[in-house]
């Protein structure tokens, strides 16, 4: 939004466009829509835990830990639980801390490890050694995971090549890799296209199950929490293990009335269609009210998605926002569309990203035996001290660094300028898009749907042979070295399991949670030493022979 990336662009710089960051108007504005995620969710969280069971493996792994500090004194196998998780925990920090020290320039390291070959990594096919996403593919279910390679073969293996052939008829061959005119405009769209196809399939299946179930205990006379309201799970809680069973009546037991989520969610909207455009003047009321009608919806497609792959997509529906909302406003230089896309991005990708945090939180007090209610209130508390702590810490960047978002600085923000280039996009209208490209979504919509359905019509013993849709999506756009790195860890687990199942079980999920934790607490020293001005001294990168032999001939030169 502001000045310094809009000088960037040569289009859409009239002051209607652009807003300077300020404290005051960021505190009051994620204040008024960080709530929002929060109480959509509420009525759907039995459904995604216990009906869906839908694995959540960052919550889960959260769990893990947590419970590890909580054993039961004397019991030998927490104990060994303990020590594992313990173990893997050192080598996965230890492994990062070791990783960073190669990582000294761009496309460095051993994420950029080209180990299917230069070709297959110039097409994102390449295991980039990261602990945390090996010990995420050790959590998801192996369906999962083989949707994920599926989609990632299935994109970048097959589609974006046969679509790169057509550069020059389809999209100009002028382009940069990154403009949505072009190649990037197909993966973004037709990723977007599968991701809400299979969202609306599912949320619409849950209304129907969500309805039939009220409607059988209104006619029935009995309390809402006596069944599942989902054919996803039964009944019968003794058929479940007693660690099953307990977590499942606590978390039943405790219920958040419906009632206050949806009053709640009706009246921080209201207070955020009236606030809004006080902030963002071209952002109009209709605008945010229409966004609002569909929010919940998204909101459980990015939790559900989450509880499967353990991606948020919040900037992916922020995207969309940004492309509905800019060409709804139009006159990207006179009538601010712009920066209305841009604010509806905003609001937006908070809702969803809180809706599926949330959804993650209440896996993790699941299996912790904690309060539903504590955690949405917790939740709750957190937000608001969130609503000041991130616009005071970007403030402070803001203002310490004066090349902030500055192509080759310190700091450069490259999402800043492409945001802004998908809004000017989006103003332009959907006709901009590559050739074929709306057809493309079209179909691949429909798949998600057609797909979804022939899994619930076979049943569950063919199912587990189908993708997923939502999981095979995620690639199309992100690539598939974090799926190649998860269809390790199933496959660690597929090895292990058949050599000693039992251990498997046991130790499966603790060695997991250590590679997920250790890694991702070595991001807090990494962030420390870069604010310290402290660089890796070595750059690990990989050439081809002929490149090579120019770079040799150019430093004896």
């Amino acid at each position: 939004m502001s000045e310094a990336i809009a000088k960037q662009s040569n289009e859409a710089n009239a002051a209607q466009n652009t807003k300077n960051p300020s404290l005051g108007w960021m505190i009051a504005f994620l204040s008024v829509v960080s709530f929002l995620g929060l109480f959509s969710v509420v009525p759907l969280r039995k459904i995604m835990i216990i009906d869906f069971k839908l694995s959540y493996p960052s919550g889960t792994a959260t769990a893990h830990l947590i419970n590890s500090f909580h054993t039961p004194q004397g019991a030998k196998l927490a104990r060994k639980q303990v020590r594992t998780l313990g173990k893997f925990f050192s080598m996965s920090f230890l492994w990062g801390f070791f990783q960073w020290f190669f990582t000294g320039g761009d496309d460095c390291g051993f994420i950029n490890f080209p180990t299917l070959g230069l070709k297959a990594y110039e097409n994102k096919f390449y295991f980039d050694f990261s602990a945390t996403y090996v010990g995420v593919g050790m959590i998801c279910p192996h369906l999962v995971n083989v949707s994920l390679l599926v989609g990632t073969i299935l994109s970048w293996g097959i589609m974006w090549p046969l679509i790169n052939e057509k550069k020059g008829d389809w999209y100009s061959a002028d382009l940069k890799s990154t403009s949505l005119h072009g190649l990037q405009g197909y993966r973004v769209f037709i990723a977007i296209a599968m991701i809400l196809g299979d969202g609306l399939y599912n949320f619409i299946k849950v209304l129907c199950y969500t309805a039939s179930g009220l409607y059988r205990q209104y006619k029935e006379g009995k309390t809402k929490g006596d069944h599942p309201i989902t054919g996803n799970s039964s009944p019968d809680l003794p058929s479940l293990s007693y660690d099953d069973e307990r977590r499942t009546r606590l978390f039943l037991k405790d219920q958040i009335p419906t009632w206050i989520a949806i009053v709640g969610y009706l009246t921080i909207a209201i207070i955020s269609v009236v606030t809004l455009p006080h902030i963002f003047h071209q952002l109009k009321w209709y605008y945010i009210a229409a966004m609002y009608v569909f929010a919940p919806i998204l909101g459980f497609c990015n939790a559900y998605g989450c509880g499967l792959t353990d991606w948020s997509l919040a900037s992916t529906y922020g995207k969309l926002a940004i492309f509905v909302v800019g060409a709804w406003a139009g006159g990207s230089n006179g009538g601010g569309g712009v920066l209305a896309g841009l604010a509806a991005c905003g609001v937006m990708m908070n809702i969803v990203s809180t809706a599926s945090d949330l959804t993650q939180d209440f896996k993790t007090g699941y299996m912790t035996l904690a309060s539903p209610r504590s955690m949405f209130v917790s939740q709750v508390v957190g937000t608001a001290m969130g609503c000041i702590i991130s616009p005071c810490v970007f403030w402070l960047f803001y203002k310490a660094f004066d090349n902030l978002g500055v192509p080759g600085s310190e700091y450069p923000a490259p999402n800043a300028l492409i945001f802004r280039n998908m809004a000017i996009l989006g103003v332009e209208g959907f006709s901009t898009l590559p050739d074929k490209c709306l057809l493309l979504c079209y179909i691949f919509f429909g798949f998600a749907i057609f797909v979804n359905g022939i899994r619930d019509m076979v049943g569950k013993n063919q199912a587990r042979f189908i993708p997923i849709p939502m999981a095979m999506a995620i690639p199309f756009y992100l690539g598939g070295y974090f799926a190649i790195d998860m269809c390790v860890g199933s496959l660690i687990l597929f090895i292990w399991s058949k050599v000693n199942k039992a251990k498997a079980a046991a130790f499966g999920p603790a060695v997991a949670s250590g590679l997920i934790c250790g890694d991702g607490i070595w991001t807090l020293p990494s962030a420390i030493l870069a604010l310290a001005g402290v660089n890796p001294p070595i750059c690990m990168k990989f050439l081809s022979r002929s490149t090579n032999v120019k770079v040799d001939a150019f430093l004896g030169s």
